[in-house]
C-alpha cells in the first residue's frame, strides 16, 4: 500500500492552479537552449566585424606604406631642383662662344656649395678625415705612403669623400693613410 503525504504547499498549489507553463516569447533562461545560440551568433558577428576591420587596417597600413615610400624622398628631391635648374643654366653658358673659364669654375663651385647645402639640410654629413687617425669603419684606405710630416696609420689624403646620414655610414672615406716616416731607401 502506498501513502502519500501531501504539504501545504501543494494544497495551496492546488487551490489556485497548477504552475504556469513556459511561454514561447519567455525570456532567455526559459530556454537555455535559444538563449546559447543567441549569444553565439552576438559572438560570431562581433568576430565577423573584428576580422572586418582588422583586415581594413592591414590594407590601409599597407597603402600608407606605399605612399610613404613612393613619397617619402619628395622634400630632398624639391631641394635639388634648384641646384639642377642652375647645372642646365651654366651648362647653356658653357655652350656659348665667348664663355669664360673663370664664370664656369665659379659657378660650378656655387653648384656645389648648393648641393651640399640641400644633401645637409636632410642630414647628410661629410667624413673628411684628412690629419686623423685612421678608423676602419669610417674609413677605406686605397694606399699607404711615407710622410715626414705626418706620423704612422694617420689619413694624408682623402680621394674620395665618406658620407653618413643621420648618424649611419653611407660611403666610406678612401684615404691614403701614412706608413709613417720615409726609411732611407725610400727618401732616395
Amino acid at each position: 500500500m502506498t501513502v502519500f503525504a501531501m504539504s501545504s504547499s501543494h494544497t495551496k498549489e492546488s487551490k489556485e492552479g497548477p504552475a504556469p507553463e513556459p511561454q514561447k516569447g519567455a525570456p532567455a533562461e526559459a530556454d537555455p537552449l535559444a538563449a546559447a545560440r543567441k549569444e553565439a551568433a552576438e559572438n560570431r558577428d562581433r568576430y565577423l566585424r573584428a576580422a572586418a576591420d582588422l583586415e581594413n587596417f592591414r590594407r590601409r597600413a599597407a597603402r600608407e606604406k606605399e605612399e610613404l615610400r613612393l613619397f617619402s624622398t619628395s622634400r630632398l628631391l624639391e631641394d635639388l631642383l634648384p641646384a639642377l635648374d642652375n647645372l642646365a643654366l651654366a651648362l647653356a653658358s658653357a655652350r656659348q662662344p665667348n664663355a669664360e673659364l673663370g664664370g664656369l669654375v665659379g659657378g660650378m663651385e656655387l653648384l656645389q656649395q648648393q648641393l651640399r647645402a640641400a644633401l645637409a639640410a636632410h642630414g647628410l654629413t661629410e667624413i673628411n678625415p684628412v690629419g686623423e687617425p685612421f678608423d676602419p669603419h669610417k674609413h677605406e684606405a686605397i694606399s699607404h705612403q711615407p710622410s715626414p710630416d705626418a706620423p704612422a696609420e694617420r689619413v694624408l689624403n682623402v680621394v674620395r669623400t665618406g658620407y653618413v646620414l643621420n648618424g649611419r655610414l653611407l660611403r666610406p672615406a678612401s684615404v691614403v693613410v701614412s706608413s709613417g716616416q720615409p726609411t732611407k731607401g725610400e727618401a732616395g
